[in-house]
């Protein structure tokens, strides 16, 4: 079994589920979005470069959650800062129903940001 495959295998549920629709739901944003395994979690590329992650848990909160790369340069309530420079995070109750709408907008705002030309200083 592949080592990303695995990574969702072996998640007590109902993390494992919340996770799974997580990435489907990720993936469904853009065909230009890409799995791929980093730092022992499962990432997801964007035009080849690193875009939005996914983590069972957080150290502070026994919850799942999604990371934004570059998340700093988006504002929306569900994201949060916590001492990151810059990544923000959507922390993901697994024992209730996904905020479909409000993980969609947050995914479409991240890969608009990317979209973005790089501003020169």
């Amino acid at each position: 079994m592949k080592t990303l495959d695995n990574f969702y295998a072996i998640l007590p549920e109902p993390t494992q589920s919340c996770l799974l629709a997580l990435r489907d739901l990720i993936l469904a944003q853009s065909e230009h979005l890409t799995p791929s395994w980093k730092w022992s979690l499962p990432f997801f590329d964007y035009k080849g470069r690193f875009l939005f992650y996914l983590s069972p848990t957080h150290k502070k909160q026994d919850t799942p959650y999604i990371g934004v790369v570059n998340g700093h340069k988006l504002d929306h309530p569900a994201l949060i800062q916590g001492n990151r420079t810059q990544i923000k995070i959507m922390f993901i109750n697994p024992g209730e129903d996904l905020p479909t709408e409000q993980i969609i907008e947050v995914l479409q705002s991240a890969i608009a940001q990317r979209d973005q030309p790089a501003s020169g200083a």
